[in-house]
């Protein structure tokens, strides 16, 4: 071969290897704060507007099976931040933990891979982080939140996300890559209540209303109100995508957008429902994604983003200085033709420790459960404890709400209620349900299906065992020895119920029974 055909072949040898590993992104991961399952246009929902959502699904991959491995805020990110599922994090398995210090988390990783990382809004919380000497351990790396801006409703924050991210863009450089948290405080609670009529919905826009709920006016306008933050979110997403490719940038960025867990309403924000766990996600990178515009049917989980992180910066994870992860990087997802499913990605574990206070001695609600086949399990292990705290001390494990409000006096004026029951209710030892004809989980199978009882708990406990979790391997009551790091509310249950006024912002007055139930 003569020297210049030679060197014309090896100039085309590296360009395809240029081709096929892109350079290290830019990442961009946008989380909303309790947006919940299907809830996009993406997904057939006409009722909510997403079309920036909707977007970014196209235009790469939208996730038909995302789930957080525990549905309240705290837990569920730092699953992000670390790579492994709360059950393997010590005190962070539960709702606003004292972060274990010796844990190694994502900032500190993008240091050491020469990332700048930044953020604006809520990215891990509520909660104290601390390194081992006492000195704070922030998780948010530069924080942009100068520019503020008027909400559309009342209850909507003030941060002006997308004018915040044009701050970070600004200090940004071509020679640094970089990875900024877009954390949205939507739609957490509280909302302007009827704000969704300013906004032109009206009650018949709701195409289905949750079998766990009344379908009634109340209800149909709390969704609405709901869907409105929504929105809001989305159309802060749309402007920081105009930005990137204003400059640009859009096609060079690994974009990933999605919740930290489902809805902020009964029987959904912190259980272990479908529809808590069970999450918005689309991911969008032109140059690491084969095949674009595919929906992926594969099981994936919040342990597996910071994986998929460091990968994408070129970190190798033994440098990385984090714990051995229980996720995995979905680079394979990327780079897959998307014909079939992948090995290993046919099931997802969830659980939950203590969510919130408001039982005797601070305990939890401890629950194991594994997704698998169009299929939920669920253990809980202790079915004698109220899922979402006791009633006389507000059920503080579920918002306040008009929703909420309506169950509780439903159930008081009758002396009964089902729908109560569904949401407040105690709990059997084992469920089960078929997601294809009961996505609401509300027809338990446990005792008529018991051969796929037994399938699923073993695998479940078995896997469970071999990450390392405690209540596998028989040391369930270490997660509850871990105290709650807010002194103000430490055993809330026995000062509440001893006289003493206590601090519950997140539920009404009304909320708390007179007396506990039976």
């Amino acid at each position: 071969m003569r020297p210049t055909l030679l060197f014309a072949a090896l100039c085309a040898t590296f360009a395809g290897l240029n081709a096929a590993e892109p350079k290290r992104p830019n990442i961009l991961f946008v989380i909303a704060d309790d947006w919940g399952n299907g809830h996009a246009g993406a997904y057939g929902c006409s009722w909510i507007k997403t079309p920036n959502f909707d977007r970014v699904a196209k235009e790469g991959l939208l996730f038909l099976n995302a789930y957080t491995p525990t549905a309240k805020c705290a837990p569920s990110r730092s699953s992000i931040m670390t790579g492994r599922h709360p059950w393997l994090l010590g005190a962070a398995a539960n709702h606003t933990p004292t972060f274990p210090p010796e844990i190694g988390i994502l900032p500190e990783a993008l240091d050491k891979a020469g990332y700048f990382y930044a953020s604006t809004g809520k990215v891990w919380g509520p909660g104290e982080s601390h390194k081992a000497d006492g000195t704070p351990r922030p998780m948010t790396g530069k924080v942009f939140a100068r520019r503020k801006a008027a909400p559309p409703a009342k209850a909507i924050a003030n941060n002006d996300y997308a004018a915040n991210f044009a701050d970070f863009l600004q200090e940004t450089s071509a020679d640094k890559p970089w990875l900024f948290w877009l954390g949205f405080q939507e739609p957490h609670r509280a909302y302007e209540e009827g704000s969704h009529a300013r906004f032109g919905k009206k009650l018949a826009d709701v195409d289905r209303v949750p079998k766990y709920w009344p379908d009634n006016a109340t209800v149909r306008g709390d969704m609405l109100d709901y869907a409105v933050e929504v929105e809001h979110l989305d159309a802060q997403l749309g402007k920081v995508l105009a930005q990137l490719e204003a400059r640009g940038e859009l096609d060079r960025t690994l974009i990933i957008v999605t919740s930290d867990n489902g809805m902020p309403f009964p029987r959904v924000k912190g259980s272990t429902y479908e529809n808590a766990n069970h999450l918005p996600f689309a991911i969008r990178w032109p140059a690491g994604i084969a095949r674009p515009g595919r929906k992926v049917s594969d099981y994936v989980g919040f342990a597996d983003l910071a994986p998929t992180f460091l990968e994408a910066a070129g970190l190798t994870w033994e440098k990385s200085g984090l714990l051995p992860a229980s996720g995995r990087s979905l680079f394979d997802i990327f780079k897959s033709d998307g014909a079939q499913s992948l090995p290993g990605r046919d099931f997802t574990l969830i659980g939950r420790e203590r969510n919130d206070l408001g039982r005797p001695h601070d305990e939890g609600y401890p629950v194991r459960g594994i997704a698998k086949g169009g299929m939920l399990y669920l253990e809980n292990a202790e079915p004698s404890r109220w899922p979402a705290c006791n009633p006389e001390t507000g059920y503080l494990d579920t918002d306040a709400s008009p929703t909420k409000t309506f169950l509780l006096e439903a159930r008081r004026a009758a002396g009964k209620d089902p729908f109560w029951e569904l949401c407040f209710g105690m709990r059997p030892g084992q469920e089960l349900y078929d997601l294809s004809d009961d996505v609401d989980c509300v027809k338990n199978l446990a005792q008529i299906r018991t051969a796929d009882v037994e399938k699923l708990r073993t695998q479940m406990w078995a896997e469970l065992k071999a990450q390392g979790d405690l209540r596998a391997l028989g040391r369930g009551a270490e997660y509850e020895a871990f105290p709650h790091p807010d002194q103000r509310r430490r055993g809330f249950y026995e000062r509440y119920m001893g006289g003493e006024l206590l601090d519950a912002g997140w539920v009404k007055k009304d909320d708390f029974e007179k007396a506990p139930l039976k």
